[in-house]
């Protein structure tokens, strides 16, 4: 498949389109298995979807006919919440409810480390150099994990004790966004340079007036996507002085948006809503070129990859 695109739903179904046409190709409809599907994330080889669906994580092959998982995941005892993979698909990392980060390893299925924070976890991402985690919760602090020393390097509070909804890290690794509850986004310049900071801040805007659900930087780092409770989505340009200009409004949604994925070439960008359904957006025009149905519940997240494996 040279286009993945995965939604997920609190009708426990995770449902594989096809990107241009909006065909439904198939459905893992996990009949008779409990929990909703919270986050998915797709290997960087496009072999193996990660599904979090409430305490555990499954692991399904993307070319199988099979519905079964290859491996599940269990050891969560609250709602997973955000998943990501090693950059060569070696492991996987898992953020929860729990105030817990574990991370397994994909050749024995087995928890290979366990990092406790001490409140639930919103979300988390791998740094591009493989060796830091950075992840947000709910007591309103983003955190950088050292892999190799195995502490917390580094702790930012930008808000006090507003939960921290979500994080995104440029792909080059040189910035990083927050995005709150209040709707607020917080920018870092990221610095490898010793002698300076290693977080510097450089702004901070208002992106919504309500609460704010995911902010997803472009693989080009030229745009950030924010998704919110207000029903819409919206489109800002970086500048190279890291100013952030409201470029586009994205309406079509009717109720809550929860996730967005950009295409590997960040001219598109796919969401998912509360209003049953995920849509594929062109980010030159700012219009729907897609929509997809099927989902009888609130879609909640969606994966997208597009690009070479």
């Amino acid at each position: 498949m040279s286009v993945v695109l995965v939604t997920g739903s609190y009708d426990h179904d995770i449902r594989f389109w096809e990107a241009w046409s909006g065909i439904c190709s198939r459905t893992i409809s996990r009949t008779g298995e409990t929990g909703q599907v919270n986050r998915l994330a797709i290997s960087p080889d496009k072999r193996l979807l990660a599904a979090a669906i409430h305490k555990k994580v499954n692991i399904y092959e993307i070319n199988s006919a099979s519905n079964e998982p290859r491996a599940t995941f269990e050891g969560h005892s609250m709602n997973v919440t955000s998943l990501c993979f090693h950059s060569e698909g070696r492991w996987l990392v898992t953020g929860s409810e729990d105030g817990t980060i574990k991370i397994w390893d994909l050749r024995t299925s087995q928890v290979h480390r366990v990092y406790v924070n001490g409140a639930p976890v919103n979300d988390v991402c791998v740094h591009p150099n493989q060796g830091e985690l950075i992840f947000c919760d709910q007591a309103g602090s983003v955190k950088q994990w050292d892999l190799a020393e195995q502490v917390c390097s580094h702790e930012l509070t930008p808000a006090g004790d507003i939960p921290i909804r979500s994080v995104t890290l440029a792909s080059d690794g040189s910035l990083l966004v927050a995005g709150n509850n209040k709707g607020r986004c917080y920018v870092w310049k990221v610095n490898d340079d010793q002698r300076l900071a290693r977080f510097q801040p450089v702004t901070k805007f208002v992106a919504h007036n309500k609460y704010l659900t995911k902010c997803l930087l472009s693989p080009d780092a030229k745009y950030l996507a924010t998704c919110s409770a207000d029903t819409t989505v919206k489109v800002w340009s970086i500048s190279p002085s890291y100013e952030f200009r409201q470029e586009k409004v994205l309406v079509g949604h009717q109720r809550w948006v929860w996730d967005c994925a950009f295409s590997a070439d960040s001219a598109y960008l796919v969401t998912a809503s509360s209003d049953h359904t995920a849509r594929l957006w062109e980010m030159a025009s700012g219009k729907t070129v897609r929509q997809y149905n099927g989902h009888h519940k609130a879609a909640v997240c969606c994966a997208l990859h597009d690009g070479a494996s």
